[in-house]
């Protein structure tokens, strides 16, 4: 039987990732990434971000439009498109060496993409310096939001509330009641190794990791895993199964390098 399709919108960030051992890059942000994954799940999804009016700014894009993103809420600004650099450590842990937050730290919704955001299911925000004036002009629209606090830490009264711990059971747990005691419906936290835990305060459920013989790149994974939750979220599955969803994609993504599949470029 085919489902009811339902509409999705990304707010926030986006950015080229430029992966210096590897002297190339990939589009990425949690934003972007949240929206192209869910694409890819078959979720129809529309971007609300900018971009700089540059080669990365069209590169951007195209990724969007490739993927099968709507773009027709993508503003280009007189900015350059934002960027990361990602290096490693001596320990060969990834670190961020650099960021540009660029066209992404202006964004601003007009009143155009506040009249559209009105008609969507669910909004997922990413790094987006008016997360809570957002929230506060849709309020009343019926829509429902998410934000992962580790991009975003304003987490009040969300439906969906995303964090990341270490594989440790007593931090997620704390991290859990303190994204409830925030207001959040629902509380998500991956916990690295150990798996992700969820609850809506009166279930908590928990799920390891899939096991994989090897990681390609870790980049992306966590909002690949909270695309697939918010789909499987939306259509009303159970915590058990929305955890077991996000993982499976998460784990897909650790396959490859960046955040969805892409052709790199040379920087």
């Amino acid at each position: 039987m085919k489902q009811t399709p339902l509409q999705f919108a990304t707010v926030g960030d986006n950015c080229i990732d430029r992966y210096l051992p590897l002297a190339q890059a990939a589009v990425g942000g949690n934003a972007l990434n949240v929206a192209v994954q869910l694409a890819l799940a078959g979720e129809p999804c529309t971007y609300f971000g900018a971009v700089g009016r540059d080669e990365a700014g069209r590169w951007t894009r195209d990724a969007l439009m490739g993927n099968g993103v709507s773009v027709s809420h993508l503003q280009e600004l007189d900015a350059p498109t934002a960027y990361t650099d990602i290096d490693v450590d001596a320990a060969g842990e990834r670190i961020i060496a650099f960021e540009e937050f660029g066209s992404t730290a202006l964004y601003r919704p007009t009143p155009r993409d506040i009249s559209a955001l009105k008609t969507m299911d669910h909004i997922h925000i990413g790094w987006f310096n008016g997360a809570a004036a957002l929230r506060d002009a849709l309020a009343g629209s019926g829509v429902s939001f998410s934000q992962d606090v580790a991009v975003n830490p304003d987490a009040f009264g969300l439906d969906v509330g995303f964090e990341s711990v270490g594989p440790s059971e007593s931090l997620a747990r704390e991290a859990l009641q303190r994204l409830l005691g925030c207001g959040c419906k629902v509380a998500v936290v991956t916990c690295g190794a150990m798996g992700s835990m969820a609850s809506d305060g009166t279930e908590t459920v928990v799920t390891g990791i899939r096991a994989l013989s090897s990681v390609v790149d870790t980049t992306g994974a966590g909002d690949t895993f909270i695309a697939g939750f918010l789909a499987a979220w939306k259509r009303g599955q159970p915590l058990a199964a929305c955890l077991a969803t996000g993982r499976d994609a998460a784990a897909q993504t650790c396959g490859h390098v960046g955040g969805f599949p892409q052709t790199l470029q040379r920087l």
